[in-house]
């Protein structure tokens, strides 16, 4: 296997391991579990003034690749999902991330804030609230070969 290869694939378990720990996170409890804390409240760290803005073409890419994978998690799409990943999934990693979204039941998603480009690089946070509470979780993007999408 090259190494290219294996550090894609290192890449995509870490990707889809963070995505199911944060639904285990949101999926529902049991009847006997306490209420969810409320979430803390949204950063309120200013960014830099120095750094140069982004080009307008990439925020719009970036917000819009944020809203589909917004949209895939609260329609609990894995193949959706699997579609904005920048390295093709295997069906076996797409069936275990439906499995659990199918478990974690309805999830109400939100983007709390716009996304954060840096270059070749963006991040944005994705608020998911389900029976068993809710999490805001930071989703990273990059740009390859000229397409914004998530790592993985």
């Amino acid at each position: 296997m090259s190494g290219r290869l294996t550090a894609g694939l290192a890449l995509l378990g870490a990707l889809v391991a963070g995505v199911v720990i944060g639904l285990l996170l949101v999926a529902p409890a049991g009847p006997d579990e306490a209420a969810v804390p409320p979430a803390p409240p949204p950063s309120t760290t200013a960014r830099p003034s120095s750094a140069t803005p982004a080009p307008d073409a990439d925020i719009a890419a970036v917000t819009v690749l944020s809203h589909a994978i917004a949209d895939a998690i609260e329609r609990r799409d894995a193949r959706e999902f699997g579609t904005l990943t920048c390295s093709p999934q295997t069906a076996d990693a797409l069936s275990a991330l439906q499995k659990r979204w199918d478990a974690a039941g309805p999830m109400a998603v939100t983007l709390p804030e716009a996304p954060i480009v840096d270059g070749d690089s963006a991040s944005v946070n994705i608020h998911v609230e389900g029976t068993g509470g809710r999490k805001q979780t930071p989703f990273p993007m990059r740009r390859e070969n000229g397409r914004w999408c998530v790592p993985g």
